[in-house]
């Protein structure tokens, strides 16, 4: 945008705000296509406040987060802009993945650990698998091949290695008749290095080695368009949103799997992520088809990373403060399925190139996994089995099986 659009500049062609430019700045943030859906906010509200049912509560209140989703990260922007690279990471590192925070606190407050597990690996995969496979796809329809930065791609990979790694060993030991008491302190202090190693890697990123994960094309200078003040405002407005949203989606999810038939861990690894996930996606889709690989792995494989070094930790660390047993130790199926999907991603990108069949690739692996959390149940593990081969899907991002005959 010109700068002239935020009124008179001062020292340095900075910007100079005024109610005038903010309310302008303001009207761009909210006035798109995709804004339309946050008539479903107050819709979600009522619903939980009314009783009108938790699958009604569940599906208004997950469209409404959608918008806010993007809204959130759009003003988290806004407000990076304002203060430097370090500060600007450790705000996108923290409200980038608020939608994610809050539906965490909630679900631990109403002790669904399960909830809180399914939805950060999802998180994880979505990116990794779901958003960075339908970037290559559609980048390489449009491109023949697309060259990144290798370097900063594999050392967030490595990061991601080192995250299956604290998760495999509480899942492990968990398994190796250890005292649920050791494991929840092992999970504890696991997160706390990984937490460590991430505002590391922060420093590392921003600091001593930030020519590794420049983008080589160079782009111009990008102004806020709205003042440091006013984005402080707004944050905290839309953050509050998205508690109250969130708090009514929660609240309505043990309904939901108990009279719709879908799995739990489907809801918290396949479309709970869709919510946090939808501004990412979207992001990293456009700037694919535009030829800007970097940007789409520092949006995918960066939001992986984030969640994975920071989120988890965040959700153990803030557990042991309200005082509930949240671990690192996941499900088998859990553990088994991200360290794959890391070594996939890993094959992928490690030659700084991508083409639209390693999209496809990418995508199925998603799938795949999809499909396994759809029947991965287990408080009606034995009786899904019997009745998988009754199951159809319908295709509208869950999946509903056919009652047995």
């Amino acid at each position: 945008m010109d700068s002239s659009s935020y009124g008179p500049l001062g020292d340095g062609d900075s910007p100079v705000f005024t109610w005038g430019s903010d309310l302008a700045g303001i009207q761009m943030l909210f006035f798109t296509k995709l804004n339309i859906t946050l008539v479903f906010l107050p819709l979600g509200v009522m619903s939980a406040f009314y009783q009108w049912g938790d699958l009604t509560t569940f599906w208004f209140n997950f469209v409404a987060l959608i918008p806010l989703a993007g809204l959130l990260g759009n003003v988290t922007e806004e407000l990076a802009l304002h203060t430097g690279d370090l500060v600007g990471g450790l705000l996108n590192a923290t409200f980038g993945n608020a939608v994610e925070m809050i539906l965490t606190v909630q679900a631990l407050r109403a002790n669904l650990l399960a909830v809180v597990q399914g939805t950060l690996l999802g998180s994880i995969l979505s990116n990794l698998l779901l958003v960075l496979g339908m970037s290559f796809f559609a980048g390489g329809l449009f491109h023949h091949v697309q060259k990144f930065n290798a370097q900063g791609a594999t050392c967030s990979t490595s990061l991601l290695l080192l995250a299956s790694l604290a998760f495999i060993t509480p899942t492990v030991t968990s398994s190796d008749h250890t005292l649920p008491e050791d494991i929840l302190t092992i999970s504890r202090l696991t997160a706390l290095l990984i937490a460590l190693t991430y505002c590391l890697f922060l420093f590392f990123q921003l600091g001593t080695h930030l020519s590794l994960f420049k983008d080589d094309t160079g782009f111009d200078k990008e102004w806020p368009t709205i003042s440091a003040s006013v984005a402080t405002l707004m944050l905290g407005l839309i953050t509050a949103a998205v508690s109250v949203a969130s708090e009514c989606l929660v609240g309505s999810i043990e309904g939901v799997s108990r009279n719709s038939g879908i799995p739990e861990s489907f809801i918290g690894v396949i479309l709970l992520p869709i919510v946090g996930n939808a501004a990412e996606h979207a992001t990293a889709v456009t700037v694919a088809i535009k030829n800007k690989p970097d940007l789409t792995m520092g949006v995918a494989v960066g939001s992986s990373t984030q969640i994975a070094m920071f989120m988890v930790p965040f959700a153990v660390l803030v557990g042991w403060a309200m005082g509930v047993p949240m671990t690192l130790a996941f499900s088998r199926v859990s553990a088994t399925v991200l360290t794959f999907s890391i070594l996939i991603v890993i094959g992928v990108v490690q030659d700084g190139e991508s083409n639209w069949l390693e999209g496809v690739m990418l995508m199925v692996a998603y799938c795949i996994i999809a499909i396994v959390f759809w029947f991965d149940n287990p408080s009606e593990k034995f009786t899904r089995g019997h009745q998988a081969h009754h199951g159809v899907f319908v295709i509208i991002g869950a999946f509903r099986p056919l009652t047995s005959q």
